[in-house]
């Protein structure tokens, strides 16, 4: 596979260092005069992970969540706060990966799985998440746009599809920063839409408390359990943070100037690296925020009114309950949580295919390829709701299959040289894995035997 611009490396002794962006600051302390200039570079640095961020905020999370504070309270609050941690961590390592070595995850797996059957058997599962990821985001688009306008949802999944393909050809065409500006209005809408609620039906304090220790309650809640991580820890996005990072700072981009020399490369590589850090903090609080927001709305505005544990039937107690002003905002961040998370999922996809299988697949052939089970499940007549929720749950367990690989490859030296993870770091990443592989097992465990 030819090497991508930014794969080259500039070496100091034996150890690679990825051309970075160079930063014309130098290392003298800034002056008041030069501070907002840097603050103005710091911010125009940031949108990459607010992209990868919509991935938390995708219909999946919306079903998860509400059908958790439905069914069982304040019960898994812990699990929607422990995700979110975790998600920082892998959101980091994954743009860090991007940026160090200007290739995506798929890309540096697709050079160094060397066996041709092993790479195909990898793409395909990680196809299977891309599908599963699709499914969520089609269907809560359809579902939005029945709750709105009355639409059907087939052709609810029609339109949410095409409107998709439209936001990726902005990407194609306009570039990495215009894509990103339009999927950041969109998560503003998100936002706005599921976190008025809990302004109008504000949650028990000691309810929430409660909800942050860790138990479960049978077999379902930890099925959940499981579907929260996945819709919040989503694998398509750990393969296209990577990717946004790589496309956002490749040379020629807008975050990229000339480096000059080993020392600019690294001084300006970490300076990259601390603002991503800003990135994924502010694009996970603004998730984290949402998807608790969600969980604790049904919660105490939904537990125990029969119907509420799917989103047609939260909609109809919020309208009822709430009014119609709560119940407009939840289907209008519903639909905009579709709309934009599926374009992030089919960019996820085609890097996905390019990066394993060192082929591009024109864009209207790839988003009918992922576009297709969602619009079976919508022809024949499967509950939405549930389609959601066990979409997440193979969401999770695809978790494992791109989330060991990151963290191997950001604690090598001959990846990332001297940004590779510290110990610390790389231990986190570990316990995260056992911890999501461990939940798995036990799902699927309690699931076959009844249990």
């Amino acid at each position: 596979m030819p090497k991508s611009p930014r794969s080259g490396s500039i070496r100091s002794g034996s150890t690679p260092l990825a051309h970075a962006p160079h930063s014309t600051t130098d290392s003298r302390p800034a002056t008041p005069a030069a501070r907002p200039r840097a603050m103005r570079r710091m911010a125009w640095l940031l949108g990459p992970a607010l992209v990868a961020g919509v991935a938390y905020l995708d219909p999946g999370n919306v079903a998860s969540n509400m059908t958790a504070g439905a069914r069982f309270g304040y019960l898994l609050v812990w699990v929607v706060v422990l995700g979110n941690v975790m998600a920082w961590l892998i959101q980091y390592l994954s743009a860090k990966l991007g940026i160090v070595t200007g290739r995506s995850l798929a890309e540096t797996l697709g050079t160094r799985i060397r066996r041709p059957w092993a790479r195909r058997a990898y793409w395909l599962q990680a196809e299977l998440v891309a599908m599963a990821t699709d499914v969520a985001e089609v269907i809560g688009g359809a579902v939005a746009l029945w709750l709105l306008f009355d639409v059907p949802l087939l052709w609810g999944g029609l339109i949410t599809g095409t409107v998709s393909l439209a936001l990726l050809l902005v990407q194609q065409r306009r570039g990495a920063r215009s894509f990103e500006f339009v999927v950041i209005g969109l998560m503003a809408i998100i936002a706005i839409g599921f976190t008025y609620g809990v302004v109008a039906a504000p949650p028990s304090p000691a309810g929430v408390v409660g909800g942050l220790l860790p138990r479960f309650e049978g077999t379902e809640s930890v099925l959940l359990a499981a579907s929260i991580l996945g819709a919040t820890i989503m694998p398509h996005a750990i393969y296209a943070h990577s990717a946004l990072a790589r496309d956002r700072f490749r040379p020629g981009g807008p975050g990229d100037l000339p480096a000059h020399d080993d020392h600019t490369s690294t001084r300006s590589t970490t300076r990259l690296l601390r603002a991503t850090r800003w990135d994924v903090t502010i694009a996970l609080a603004i998730a984290g925020t949402v998807n608790l927001c969600i969980l604790l709305l049904a919660a105490s505005a939904l537990g125990g009114v029969p119907g509420t544990d799917s989103l047609e039937g939260a909609y109809a107690a919020l309208h009822d309950g709430l009014g119609v002003v709560v119940a407009t905002l939840f289907a209008v961040g519903l639909l905009a949580s579709g709309l934009a998370s599926t374009a992030v999922g089919a960019y996820a996809g085609a890097e996905i295919m390019h990066g394993l299988l060192h082929v591009r697949v024109p864009l209207l052939a790839r988003r009918l390829v992922t576009l297709v089970p969602a619009l079976a499940i919508l022809a024949v007549g499967v509950d939405p709701t549930l389609a959601l929720v066990l979409s997440q749950v193979v969401l999770s367990f695809g978790i494992p299959f791109a989330l060991v690989p990151l963290v191997r490859l950001t604690a090598r030296r001959d990846v990332l040289g001297p940004f590779r993870n510290r110990r610390l770091t790389t231990v986190a990443g570990i316990v995260a894995s056992a911890f999501l592989i461990t939940l798995n097992a036990v799902l699927l465990w309690l699931v076959l035997t009844g249990g």
